[in-house]
């Protein structure tokens, strides 16, 4: 059995994160085995699952993959024995467009067969609250079977409880307002786990609240009446004949990585050195290839620029033809300048001409599908992948190598790419197109 559940939201803001993580180091705590996950394409909230269970957590996309694909994930993730505890996003049914399957919790629970608990916040509703849940519980077809009430103290649970009950999903239970254990946001979301002092302390406070207010058990026997899984997947093949070492940059400026590209690219044939961009003086020896990957390195920018040697290495490594794939932060530490919130342009890697620098609004947001216009490093001419872009940084000159077009059909060219480099803003998603990651390791093995 693949025992698990999902844990979704009335809305953004809901809370979701901080009841997942009480959740999960609750149940930890117990010594239940835990498995976790995120739906959709979000990298700060698997953090907190990680920094919770010391174990990965995986991103499930019905954007990405199809409904086998998912359900595959959710049986290799999970072993015997074994709970998962999926976490939503946004709202329980808010996706790609106005319909309900498009890559929304809701869809994702209802693909993988998943009893779903709404987190809800009742503050400044009374009576109302029953209304909002009973709305959730009819809009659509759907696995919501219970309710998490949030930010509710203990002498107004019973209040709410009995008003929640009138919605037909079951209460189980409350997580009072814990302003110690709060999680502050900035722009993209959420502070990630690596940066918050006391980290784990808070992690505790979170169980404490959520053994003394949630029905722990209730859960559990929930979770038990997931659907079977099965994988049904092709296996992957290697890409080429030998072991390759593929440099995967990886410190508090650089963490915005999906785990299940790193577990493609390990099935391919690749392992994964990591390394930090902040804190080592060059790229690991013996390399093949180099992954500088997503995060926040404009927030970093004068500690990047302080590591002159790593700086001066990627510069060599890059230009000299090392295949070498950089996703939003890596694309832009490639620039020669980059300017934070301080406005001051710091000196990085070099490879690209131009500064990048840290805007005040929100960029490119969303969906794309990318269509290579040309061949290069990842792809001939003609074929796609699926992919998401999220970023207050601009480039330059975001490149032409690539057309991106979002699921309402607004479209604009992006990608600096040739022969041995991606570098753009657009985050890729490999099991959309297992070939761009194939390509990328047959580069490795041809440079070598």
């Amino acid at each position: 059995m693949h025992d698990r559940i999902l844990i979704a939201g009335t809305g953004s803001g809901c809370g979701k994160t901080t009841v997942t993580s009480a959740v999960l180091r609750a149940l930890q705590r117990r010594g239940v085995p835990l498995r976790a996950f995120k739906c959709g394409p979000d990298y700060i909230d698997p953090m907190f699952h990680t920094a919770v269970l010391g174990i990965p957590s995986r991103n499930l996309d019905l954007f990405f993959e199809d409904g086998t694909g998912v359900r595959g994930q959710l049986a290799r993730a999970l072993p015997p024995g074994a709970v998962g505890v999926m976490e939503g996003v946004m709202g329980f049914y808010d996706g790609i467009s106005g319909t309900t399957d498009t890559a929304s919790a809701a869809h994702l629970a209802r693909v993988a067969g998943t009893p779903a608990v709404l987190v809800a916040r009742p503050k400044g509703q009374s009576l109302s609250l029953a209304a909002v849940l009973k709305g959730f519980r009819e809009f659509a077809p759907n696995t919501a079977a219970g309710v998490i009430l949030n930010g509710v103290s203990h002498g107004m649970y019973p209040f709410y409880r009995e008003i929640a009950e009138k919605s037909g999903l079951k209460v189980y239970g409350y997580l009072p307002e814990l302003p110690e254990a709060s999680i502050p946001e900035r722009h993209l979301g959420l502070v990630t786990a690596q940066e918050m002092e006391r980290l784990q302390e808070k992690l505790d406070l979170l169980a404490g609240a959520a053994e003394d207010g949630i029905d722990l058990d209730g859960l559990l026997t929930l979770a038990r009446g997931a659907s079977a899984l099965a994988d049904e997947t092709a296996p992957l093949l290697p890409a080429c004949k030998q072991r390759l070492r593929v440099a995967v940059a990886r410190d508090t400026a650089f963490c915005f990585y999906y785990e299940d590209n790193l577990d493609v690219l390990r099935a391919l044939g690749a392992e994964i050195v990591p390394f930090s961009p902040l804190l080592d003086a060059g790229l690991p020896p013996g390399i093949d290839g180099l992954y500088l990957g997503g995060g926040y390195p404009e927030l970093h920018a004068a500690r990047l620029a302080g590591n002159a040697s790593m700086r001066e290495a990627v510069r060599r490594a890059v230009s000299g033809g090392l295949p070498t794939i950089a996703e939003c932060g890596g694309f832009l530490y490639l620039h020669e300048t980059l300017s934070g919130a301080d406005g001051i342009p710091y000196p990085m890697a070099g490879v690209l001409p131009g500064g990048a620098r840290l805007t005040t609004q929100l960029q490119n947001f969303g969906y794309v599908t990318l269509t290579a216009q040309r061949p290069s490093l990842l792809a001939d001419e003609g074929q796609s992948i699926r992919a998401h872009e999220f970023h207050y940084a601009c480039a330059p000159d975001c490149g032409g190598a690539f057309r991106a077009e979002k699921p309402n059909g607004r479209a604009w060219d992006c990608v600096q790419a040739t022969d041995t480099l991606y570098a753009g803003f657009p985050h890729l998603y490999f099991r959309s197109n297992l070939d761009f990651a194939a390509r990328f390791l047959r580069a490795c093995a041809a440079g070598r």
